[in-house]
């Protein structure tokens, strides 16, 4: 492994050959310190492919190691001043297959409405263990939305429900079959195309297509969408 100063604005360090043996994540923030404790706490199965200390560093990195999780602080020096934020929205394009979970320890209701909305699948505070944050890590992985307890009351709050929301709501499970209404209040709960799927006792692939159907016509654009949205209407 080739060595690499995070605090730079050039990609982190890369390991592909290991990548191939666990899950592949990059570590994003500011304090080595903490860089180094996360990842020697990080169960084995984890596969760190590199650092990044900026948010230059971070955005060259994510687009350079495609890792399929970044562990990503909200609060970061350089770039446009947007943080974690920006990180999210200029790498994300050009990383498809990656996911980012927040990793902070800022619980403020404006960082995490506002990392949420820029695209991040979860969002969990640097008070989680490793084995926490190697099993949020891997959750987000299979798709899932995952927040620390207490912070995904800001989320039903920023997409929550207002006056007159409960007609709306009718109106909006009204566009759904029963078959694709059983399968959103599945997916917003956290289950995996897998798990839904031995639920229900339908193909995964079927599952897949009915998801899609359900973000379509709900005017949704990813699952983490699709749960603060149930969680607002309290339908889980």
């Amino acid at each position: 492994m080739t060595n690499h100063d995070p605090s730079q604005s050039g990609p982190a360090a890369t390991m592909p050959a290991a990548a191939s043996a666990g899950l592949p994540v990059l570590i994003v923030d500011d304090h080595s310190i903490f860089r180094s404790g996360l990842r020697a706490e990080l169960d084995a199965n984890i596969v760190v492919l590199g650092e990044a200390a900026t948010v230059d560093a971070a955005i060259a990195a994510v687009i350079e190691l495609q890792p399929r999780v970044v562990l990503l602080d909200v609060h970061l020096p350089g770039g446009r001043g947007g943080g974690g934020t920006e990180v999210i929205r200029e790498a994300a394009p050009h990383a498809p297959h990656t996911l980012f979970l927040a990793l902070s320890v800022s619980d403020a209701a404006d960082d995490v409405v506002s990392v949420i909305r820029a695209g991040a699948r979860g969002y969990i505070t640097k008070s989680a263990s490793g084995a926490e944050v190697s099993e949020a890590a891997r959750r987000v992985a299979e798709g899932d939305a995952v927040f620390s307890p207490r912070l995904a009351g800001f989320v039903l709050d920023a997409f929550g429900a207002v006056a007159g929301e409960t007609a709306e709501t009718t109106e909006e499970l009204d566009r759904l079959s029963a078959r694709e209404t059983e399968v959103m209040r599945l997916i917003a709960r956290g289950y995996s195309y897998k798990e839904v799927a031995s639920t229900l006792f339908i193909a995964a692939k079927t599952v897949e297509t009915h998801v899609s159907a359900v973000l379509r016509k709900l005017q949704l654009s990813s699952r983490h969408e699709l749960t603060a949205w149930a969680l607002a209407r309290k339908l889980l």
